[in-house]
């Protein structure tokens, strides 16, 4: 199941979280065939840089449970546009030391009389499992999404997935009683250790909480950044603008790898507070967040004719906005590093900027984050002319 040469997940045709069943090589090709048609019209597209060994690296797993008309719990992912969950105890991609603890906690249920949530009705009472853990601390964080606060023999329950699973570092229930795809809902209460786990990311030390964005793929995440740090070619006096900053990973590696100062601009607000934590641990002084929507907060800057020399941009997968865009364009930095993970809506927000401005592209470079799955992280370079 773990081969790099072949594929052949045994649920690949159910799950779906993976959509290319073949030879990593020729995953590879794909990509990097997609990124140059997409991209190609804006400069040259350099090799994209794969992994050594494309398994078992995301950092981050969440599981859906549910229990079918035998009464069998079944725990795993929902078939994808489904809310159909397709039972899996061991995934190719997936951290193998998450997957163990989240078959333990499906194990456990039925002997502490512990229901999964219906949907349908808004019974029952586990709905989500999340893992997380920092691939170089070694710390684990858990995270039981319930239906309702109320937690059956809660300490009990706590105890013996600690005696069957020592690794586990925090463990927190997460309530979400609502009607909705998202996983996490807004109350949450720390059952055991500090409710976060930190990891280590460029030499710079990052708290992860369990709402809180952090790229799952560590590995992959140090050559993503160090490029991005490559082509921002910091001298150390400049003014840096880190929008969609998300716990800070990028300006904060940015501030202390050679930046004058660092503005990070992050909407989520749990994230941010992240952030503001996460300088501290660095020992930074050249770094302060703002909790805003990236858009607004370029538009603001801008409408003040306020200046800076690097925007890191790193939106979603839906990409930017036309009014940060132009924003950005009335900001006129002499650097733009943008962090992209989907090409086609790089492709477009590229073709505005190229269009509307004298920026140009310098650089392109595809980094594969997700192996055997379709998505593309890329990192691009804009100039003025």
């Amino acid at each position: 199941m773990e081969t790099t040469t072949t594929g052949r997940c045994p649920v690949y045709k159910k799950c779906g979280g993976c959509q290319l069943d073949t030879a990593y090589p020729n995953q590879l090709q794909f990509k990097q065939r997609k990124t140059e048609r997409l991209l190609h019209r804006f400069g040259k597209v350099s090799p994209i840089i794969g992994m050594d060994h494309p398994c078992h690296y995301r950092n981050k797993v969440q599981a859906a449970f549910y229990t079918n008309r035998s009464g069998k719990i079944i725990s795993g992912v929902y078939q994808s546009g489904t809310h159909h969950v397709v039972g899996i105890d061991r995934c190719m991609i997936e951290d193998e030391t998450a997957d163990r603890i989240i078959v333990g906690v499906r194990k456990l249920l039925p002997s502490f009389k512990l229901t999964t949530y219906h949907e349908d009705t808004g019974r029952g009472f586990l709905r989500h499992v999340l893992v997380r853990r920092g691939f170089a601390t070694g710390e684990v964080l858990l995270v039981l999404v319930t239906g309702t606060p109320v937690f059956p023999s809660k300490n009990n329950f706590v105890k013996a997935l600690l005696k069957q699973f020592p690794e586990i570092t925090t463990i927190v229930q997460n309530i979400n009683n609502l009607s909705t795809n998202l996983v996490l809902g807004e109350r949450q209460t720390v059952l055991y250790g500090k409710g976060y786990i930190e990891d280590v990311l460029c030499g710079c030390r990052f708290r992860i909480s369990p709402r809180s964005f952090y790229q799952i793929n560590p590995v992959q995440t140090e050559i993503l950044y160090g490029k991005a740090m490559e082509f921002a070619d910091l001298k150390g006096n400049e003014t840096v603008l880190d929008t969609y900053c998300g716990i800070g990973t990028i300006g904060i590696v940015a501030a202390k790898h050679g930046a004058g100062q660092v503005i990070g601009v992050e909407l989520n607000g749990d994230a941010v507070h992240d952030a503001i934590i996460n300088a501290k641990r660095n020992n930074l002084k050249n770094i302060r967040f703002y909790k805003d929507d990236a858009g607004a907060f370029m538009e603001a800057v801008a409408q003040e004719n306020e200046r800076c020399d690097v925007v890191f941009m790193d939106p979603p997968r839906a990409g930017s906005t036309e009014t940060f865009l132009r924003a950005l364009i009335k900001m006129s930095p002499k650097t733009v590093v943008y962090v992209s993970c989907n090409p086609e809506t790089l492709a477009r927000d590229l073709n505005f900027l190229t269009r509307n401005s004298d920026y140009t592209v310098q650089k392109i470079q595809p980094v594969d984050m997700f192996p055997h799955t379709e998505h593309i992280e890329t990192v691009v370079l804009l100039k003025k002319k």
